[in-house]
C-alpha cells in the first residue's frame, strides 16, 4: 500500500472527519483568516478549511503529495516545503499539524518555525497518535507487546503525542489546551502492517507474526489509539 493509500484510508476511518474538525475549532479562526496545514499531504484539511472561508496554505516535504494536492483541489494554494523552514513570510492566525510531529527528529525546531510565521496571539493545533499506547485485543498479549514496541522503535518520537503541552510550553506557547480521543485503526493491511515491521525487526518470528495476524483479521483488527490534541497561542 503507498502512502497516498494509507493517507486516504486513514482520513476514511470512523471518527476521522470529526477529529479533523475538531482541530479547526481549536483554531478559532476569524472569518478570512489565514491558516497553514503543515504536513497537509494530499490536502484534504486544506481543502475543508478553504471551504469554511478560511485562506489556507498546505505545505508537505514531499513533491509526490504537493502535486497530488493541486491534482485534488486547482484552486488552492499548496507548496513544497520542510516543516523546520517553511516557504511562506508569515502572518498566519493558525498553524496546524496533523499527524506529523512524532515523524520530526528535532520538533523544537519545527516549533520555533512556527512562532516565526504565526502573528501575536496566532493559535497553534498539533494533533496526532501516540504509537506507543496502542490497546490490541489478543489473546497473545506479551506477542502484541513485543509487536507494538517493535512498531514505536522505527518512529522517531512515538511518545511525542503525550508531550505536546511540554514541548509547546517549552517555546514559549501559552493558553494551552489538551484533549485525548480515542479513535479507532483497523482493518487487516494495518494489523499485517505491525506484523511485519515486528518480524524484520526481529522483535518475533514470522510464525508468531503469522499466528498473531491471523487471530487479529478473524476479529476484524480494530485497534484503538489514542489521539492527542494539543492546542496554545503564540
Amino acid at each position: 500500500m503507498s502512502m497516498l493509500q494509507r493517507l486516504d484510508a486513514a482520513d476514511a476511518l470512523p471518527g476521522a472527519a470529526e477529529l479533523r474538525a475538531r482541530t479547526y475549532e481549536l483554531l478559532r479562526l476569524e472569518p478570512g483568516a489565514a491558516v497553514i496545514d503543515v504536513g497537509c499531504g494530499a490536502g484534504l484539511a486544506v481543502s475543508e478549511l478553504s471551504s469554511l472561508g478560511f485562506r489556507a496554505v498546505g505545505v508537505d516535504l514531499s513533491s509526490e503529495m504537493v502535486d497530488e494536492a493541486r491534482r485534488r483541489s486547482p484552486e488552492a494554494d499548496f507548496r513544497a516545503g520542510d516543516a523546520y523552514a517553511l516557504p511562506v513570510d508569515g502572518g498566519f492566525a493558525g498553524y496546524r499539524a496533523d499527524k506529523v510531529f512524532h515523524e520530526l527528529a528535532e520538533p523544537e525546531l519545527a516549533l520555533a518555525e512556527a512562532r516565526r510565521v504565526l502573528i501575536p496571539g496566532g493559535r497553534i493545533v498539533l494533533s496526532g497518535p501516540d504509537w506507543e499506547g496502542l490497546m490490541i485485543d489478543s489473546s497473545y498479549p506479551a506477542l502484541t507487546r513485543e509487536i507494538v514496541r517493535a512498531r514505536a522503535s522505527v518512529i522517531a518520537a512515538p511518545r511525542i503525542a503525550r508531550g505536546f503541552q511540554r514541548l509547546l510550553a517549552g517555546k514559549g506557547f501559552r493558553e494551552f489546551s489538551v484533549e485525548v480521543i480515542v479513535g479507532f485503526l483497523g482493518g487487516e493491511s494495518f494489523a499485517r502492517g505491525l506484523a511485519e515491521v515486528a518480524v524484520r525487526m526481529g522483535a518475533v518470528s514470522f510464525e508468531e507474526g503469522e499466528i498473531w495476524l491471523s487471530e487479529q483479521v478473524g476479529n476484524g483488527g480494530r485497534i484503538a489509539v489514542p489521539q492527542f490534541l494539543a492546542s496554545g497561542v503564540s
